[in-house]
């Protein structure tokens, strides 16, 4: 007994209402892809590269020093067109004080190692040294390649209600297939200086 073309048809429409029902949710709370578009991220991400961006577990598991966020920029600072989402490293976390001295950061005047930094920003004795004070619900986010990011030595700390998620794994190119590690930070090395550090305005 064959089945009558309109049954075939309302199971097939069936199958493709639920199939967008089910992509939308997971893209919506669980994860959904991103196409990295600037050079910010060098070495650790290059333009064009894809990362799944992690939209549930931040849910319930703060945000870390080291995780990779994409978040919405503040409206002054969008680049490559409306809508287009920024990708850096969170650095300072809500009640820290961040502070740069030569191109080096000091998370509440103690020094952070960071092996994952492409290449610094050129800075001047005009600018440095800066200081920022997180506020709580925010968070201090920077690129790896220093000199060709906008990041939060700019706009300031961003809203942790921007974050559209953690990325946790590069898969495309296939070659570039791998989980994106939160780097562990080794023990101080340092303090920073006891200078007084003028506030960022």
């Amino acid at each position: 007994m064959t089945r009558r073309p309109l049954g075939c048809l309302f199971e097939i429409v069936e199958t493709l209402v639920l199939t967008l029902i089910i992509f939308f949710v997971i893209q919506t709370f669980v994860a959904q892809p991103y196409r990295v578009e600037q050079q910010s991220m060098e070495r650790t991400l290059e333009p064009d590269q894809y990362v799944l961006v992690d939209k549930l577990t931040p849910r319930f598991d703060d945000y870390s020093r080291g995780d990779i966020v994409v978040f919405e920029p503040p409206e002054a600072w969008v680049e490559g067109g409306p809508n287009t989402p920024f990708i850096k490293r969170v650095i300072g976390l809500a009640g820290e004080t961040v502070k740069i001295r030569d191109g080096t950061i000091f998370i509440d005047d103690v020094k952070l190692d960071e092996a994952y930094v492409y290449d610094l920003a050129p800075t001047t004795a005009a600018d440095e040294p800066a200081r920022w004070v997180i506020p709580e619900g925010e968070l201090f986010v920077m690129g790896d390649h220093r000199a060709a990011s906008a990041d939060s030595r700019a706009f300031g700390p961003i809203e942790q209600s921007t974050v559209i998620g953690r990325a946790w794994l590069r898969y495309w190119p296939i070659s570039t297939l791998g989980i994106l590690p939160t780097p562990e930070y080794p023990a101080p090395v340092g303090n920073g200086d006891a200078r007084p550090s003028p506030a960022v305005p």
